[in-house]
């Protein structure tokens, strides 16, 4: 592990710093400051400007309107707009760029790349992710949508579920089973679908926050063309690992920063509310505070590991695993802290079902209540915790697989 910089690296963060400082308002406090339809302004406005920058993708090459920056760059990048509590593109961009972008520029056609990439930048296309289904969440391999070739184009039949942020997407990257007859993990293809047509349903799910950030996703006789298949017919599983380790990229950059900066928050709530001098509540909010230090030091162990070429791998569990399980430890101490004013919470909610609060974020009780609810999901989504302890046992520590 190397947490330190070079002086080339601290020059370009003098760079983004610039960046920031030109184009953010006068007495910027971050995101979480915002609610509302200011919020939605300022996000719409803000990823123009990333994009005019070259920083919505950075690391795209510049041919396909990328900013063709270095993976230290990116990361500088990923930490300074944490910092400044800044989000690095629009709600579906994880989607979009992070997530099928990354997986395009390694597994698509030179025409996929050419139609697509562009069309992402522009907003055009808007994605989400069609993987799990009701009987296929963890073990995504058992899933069962149907896509059945008709002449030139693919017909769905079938149905997706915990789809975030569908409701806002006109695109879904959908994995279909293409080959019935084939063992589980083969016969799986990775299909481009636009989701603009009368076979595409979009139902939201409400969440126990009162939200509905994911919807389950019906495919009835939905059609795509033939040649919308990334990476080949019956290589979808392939394509799919490549787009999870794209997924989990860049959380080992910007999360300890975003959990370092909460529980900065929690520690004020405590002092503001009297109680952290009281024994059990310094002690628990000592433990939070050192299991945030252990992450930032995860953290930079996989940026120096990504630093030098190597991509996320199975191992890459274990920071999924580690802040998924931590983030409920900590937002229950928060509802503990209010007390009886948690049962009645008031004040802005947060702005998002994942992770924590956004950076400015108030000391209100929704912010905490709300963050509590969704810190449930956390390790349910993008794998179970059981799961992650499944593949660091099985793929890292080379125990025997779990008896079936």
């Amino acid at each position: 592990m190397q947490p330190t910089y070079t002086r080339e690296a601290e020059a370009y963060r003098e760079k983004v710093h610039a960046f920031l400082a030109e184009k953010l308002p006068t007495n910027w406090q971050g995101i979480g400051r915002l609610e509302g339809d200011e919020l939605a302004d300022f996000v719409t406005e803000w990823r123009r400007t990333l994009h005019a920058a070259g920083y919505l993708a950075p690391g795209w090459p510049a041919e396909y309107g990328g900013g063709g920056l270095s993976a230290l760059e990116q990361v500088i990048i990923a930490e300074e707009f944490a910092k400044a509590g800044v989000p690095t593109g629009s709600p579906n961009d994880v989607f979009g760029i992070q997530m099928l972008g990354n997986t395009l520029l390694q597994w698509g056609t030179e025409e996929q790349k050419r139609r697509y990439l562009p069309r992402i930048l522009s907003n055009e296309d808007i994605w989400c992710q069609g993987y799990s289904e009701p009987n296929a969440g963890s073990d995504l391999a058992n899933l069962g949508l149907r896509a059945q070739l008709d002449g030139d184009q693919w017909i769905l039949n079938g149905q997706k579920i915990w789809t975030s942020a569908g409701h806002l997407a006109n695109h879904i990257f959908t994995l279909a089973r293409t080959d019935p007859e084939a063992p589980r993990h083969k016969g799986i293809s990775f299909l481009l679908v636009d989701m603009r047509q009368p076979g595409i349903e979009v139902r939201p799910i409400k969440m126990i926050s009162g939200e509905s950030e994911f919807n389950e996703v019906f495919y009835t006789d939905a059609t795509t063309p033939r040649d919308e298949v990334v990476g080949g017919v019956n290589n979808g599983w392939a394509v799919a690992m490549t787009l999870l380790g794209y997924e989990r990229g860049e959380a080992a950059a910007t999360l300890p920063i975003r959990f370092q900066a909460e529980i900065d928050r929690l520690l004020l709530l405590a002092r503001e509310r009297g109680v952290a001098g009281q024994p059990v509540i310094r002690q628990r909010l000592a433990d939070a505070y050192g299991r945030v230090q252990i992450m930032r030091y995860s953290g930079m162990r996989a940026l120096t590991r990504f630093l030098k070429g190597h991509h996320p791998g199975p191992e890459g569990g274990t920071f999924k695993l580690y802040w998924s399980e931590y983030h409920k430890i900590v937002t229950e101490l928060a509802v503990d802290i209010l007390g009886a004013e948690a049962m009645v919470p008031s004040g802005r909610k947060p702005s998002s079902a994942f992770r924590a609060d956004d950076g400015g974020a108030p000391n209100s009780s929704w912010s905490w209540v709300g963050t509590f609810l969704n810190a449930r999901a956390g390790t349910i989504y993008a794998g179970s915790s059981q799961i992650q302890r499944n593949i660091l046992g099985e793929m890292v520590l080379g125990l025997p697989k779990e008896p079936r």
